[in-house]
Order: structure tokens, then sequence, then C-alpha cells
């Protein structure tokens, strides 16, 4: 069985260590995922551009997607860092756990989003006209949509990055879910 490991600085190409040096400052560490995207030559910074790019959604809102595709997908890695970064969003933990199972009943607006999130994700895009029409009645537009799919896109790419490799988990790991919403 393949052995997958996250490289060290002085293992990864200057310029994704220029990279490195620009997550140590701004986070104050190199989470072991994006090291891991350095074992390629631009992956990391593809994906970073990807991450950072300017978007109709709220942070808060970008929170609610991560959540809930993290959960659909079993990434425990994205689950944890995700369950930091809502908290971090203004989020409680018992916020964090609702939201992970596809609703947010403390909000309207954003358990529109996570049910159109979770049924997105799920269903590859094939959603009800309902999942649709009360995402658009919670008072999200065209734009929003395209917005939460590319985010939903970012997400996949992280899940499925570290359910391929599992490498450590360098967040306090998240709470497993008791029961999982169908």
């Amino acid at each position: 069985m393949a052995q997958f490991t996250v490289p060290t600085k002085a293992e990864v190409s200057e310029a994704n260590q220029a990279i490195f040096n620009n997550l140590e400052k701004g986070l104050g560490f190199v989470p072991n995922l994006y090291a891991y995207y350095a074992k390629n030559e631009t992956a990391l910074g593809d994906y970073l551009a990807l991450q950072n790019r300017k978007s109709t959604l709220r942070a808060k809102e970008r929170e609610v997607v991560n959540l809930v595709v993290s959960q659909v997908n079993g990434c425990r890695y994205c689950q944890s860092a995700h369950t930091v970064l809502g908290k971090m969003n203004g989020f409680s933990d018992d916020q964090v756990l609702e939201i992970r199972t596809g609703s947010a009943s403390f909000d309207a607006k954003l358990n529109a989003l996570a049910q159109f999130t979770k049924a997105v994700a799920e269903n590859r895009g094939k959603v009800s006209d309902d999942v649709k029409q009360s995402f658009f009645e919670a008072g999200y537009s065209e734009a929003n949509m395209i917005d939460v799919v590319v985010v939903i896109g970012d997400k996949i790419i992280s899940n499925y990055i570290h359910n391929l490799a599992q490498f450590e988990i360098d967040f306090p790991i998240a709470q497993e879910l008791e029961t999982v919403n169908a």
C-alpha cells in the first residue's frame, strides 16, 4: 500500500517555498493539506487562487458550504479545519454540528443554503425544483448559485485529496456526528 507523506519546505520547489512563507506569516503554520498540494509544482498556487477568489458569498456562507460538503464527502481533515474556521466566523459548536447535517435551523437563509448545498453535493448538481426554489426564495441569486457550486468544487478537491492520501490532521479533530441525516 502506498504511503503518502507531507513534504517539508526543503522538499518543495522555490515557488512553493515562497507560498509556504506567506502561509506561515498569515496562518502561523502551513496546514498539511496545503503542504501536500506542494508536491505538485502548480497545484498549491492554483488551489489558493481558487479558494481566495472574489465571491458573492460572505465568509460565513462559504463556511456553511465547506462544512456540508466535507460531511457529505466524509473528509475528517476538512471537517476538522472548517469546524475551527466556522467557529472563527461566529458559529457555535452546536451550530457547526447542525450545519454538517445539512441544516441550520437557527437561521432561515443559511438553512436554505445548507439544504441546497447538501442536495447539490449528494446529487451531483441534479436537485429538485423545490430545493432550488427554496434557495432562491431565501434571497439567493443565480450569481450566488454559481458561487456555491464553485465553493463545492473547491471543497471536493480538498476532500478527495485527503480521502486518498490520509495524511495527519493538524487541526483539533472535529466531533463525529452521532446521526447523519439521510
